[in-house]
């Protein structure tokens, strides 16, 4: 290398070295003014009143699903009801060929008559040897010897009775009848079908569904803060407000219902409770076997409530942003265990006059510079 281009490399070094700077401090302005982000906040204060309507996933229940089986076995000979049709306690349902059960009566019948025969019999033969005996007649062996047979012979038309009895239970099982006032189920077998009292299916069922039960869960963690709260489980109950419920189809159900009956045992693989509520179907509009969403609705009193999207979550504690100095400060939060999916009702953590993020929590860190707008909602 000549003289001339080592100097000119030692004049171009230093200002490659300055350039190198001011674009590393350029990147830097740029970095700094990529995180400056500017999000929504608001200032918390506390409500008057506020009302949180919290759902939870339901299943409905007639208050009886009877399914009925068949007492005896036999052919279908008739069925005298249809697939939804109301019916009564007691209507007929079924009707199973009563030929051979009306023929087993008859003999059971016949049978107590000669069992009677026998009995009058054996009764004349006992008062016979008892005047023999008491005149000396013939011996006291030959007299309980009468009496014995007496007795045999009363002892087989109890039996006759009993068989009767039997013979005539089966025959009133070949008439199948509702035990409770419902609806009628499916109907899979027809007319002519052998059925039997070990079938697994039932010839159909009856859901009495005048007063529907409805059953939803709260998590252990939900009830304990109710326990908390009310100090008792019977005054958890009271305090259950009416409650209403929201159909698969999205509508609202036109009656209210109430909270019945709280579980004593935790679920151990859900980790939840199961509440009962029950709801009148004067109109039959619910059905046995649906789903739908219980809302219980929450009123508060001198509350703190924010969205649910200016919180996030870090193994189950709930934190906020709140805003100093335009920086984002990290703060925990204890919320109440129920609410809406929208909102919070902070307990503590948050007093009156903070501000906190809104919107963006969870791409934000502790102490970020940012500037603010307010939150027109």
């Amino acid at each position: 290398m000549n003289s001339s281009n080592h100097t000119w490399t030692k004049r171009l070094c230093p200002l490659l070295a300055a350039g190198c700077m001011f674009a590393a401090v350029g990147c830097k302005q740029q970095t700094m003014q990529e995180e400056t982000r500017e999000l929504p906040v608001m200032t918390v204060s506390h409500t008057d009143s506020v009302t949180i309507n919290e759902s939870y996933s339901a299943t409905i229940e007639g208050r009886q699903d009877v399914e009925i089986y068949p007492q005896i076995s036999g052919k279908i000979t008739r069925i005298c009801v249809s697939e939804g049709q109301e019916v009564n306690a007691g209507q007929l349902l079924f009707v199973i060929d009563q030929v051979p059960y009306q023929a087993a009566v008859r003999m059971a019948t016949a049978n107590v008559h000669a069992a009677e025969s026998q009995v009058a019999t054996a009764r004349l033969e006992r008062d016979s040897k008892k005047a023999l005996f008491d005149g000396k007649v013939i011996s006291e062996y030959e007299l309980q010897t009468a009496q014995n047979a007496l007795a045999t012979a009363e002892a087989t038309l109890e039996q006759a009775k009993a068989s009767l009895v039997d013979a005539g239970n089966n025959l009133s099982y070949t008439e199948v009848r509702s035990p409770v006032k419902g609806v009628v189920g499916t109907l899979p077998y027809r007319v002519g079908t052998l059925v039997s009292p070990q079938m697994t299916q039932p010839l159909t069922s009856v859901s009495d569904n005048a007063e529907m039960w409805v059953y939803f869960s709260v998590s252990e963690k939900e009830l304990q803060g109710m326990m908390r709260r009310h100090g008792s489980r019977d005054k958890v109950l009271a305090s259950f407000p009416p409650v209403s419920l929201t159909l698969s189809d999205g509508s609202e159900y036109p009656h209210s219902g109430h909270v019945e009956t709280l579980s004593g045992v935790v679920n151990p693989r859900t980790g939840a409770v199961q509440v009962k509520t029950v709801f009148q179907n004067p109109d039959r509009q619910l059905l046995s076997g649906s789903v739908g969403n219980v809302v219980m609705p929450h009123s508060e009193r001198n509350v703190i409530v924010i969205p649910k999207n200016a919180t996030y979550e870090v193994q189950d504690k709930v934190y906020a942003y709140r805003v100093k100095d335009n920086t984002a400060e990290s703060v925990e939060i204890k919320v109440a265990a129920f609410n809406n999916g929208n909102e919070y009702i902070v307990l503590s953590g948050l007093e009156n006059g903070d501000v906190i993020v809104t919107e963006g929590v969870g791409s934000l860190r502790d102490g970020q510079a940012i500037k603010t707008r307010e939150d027109k909602r």
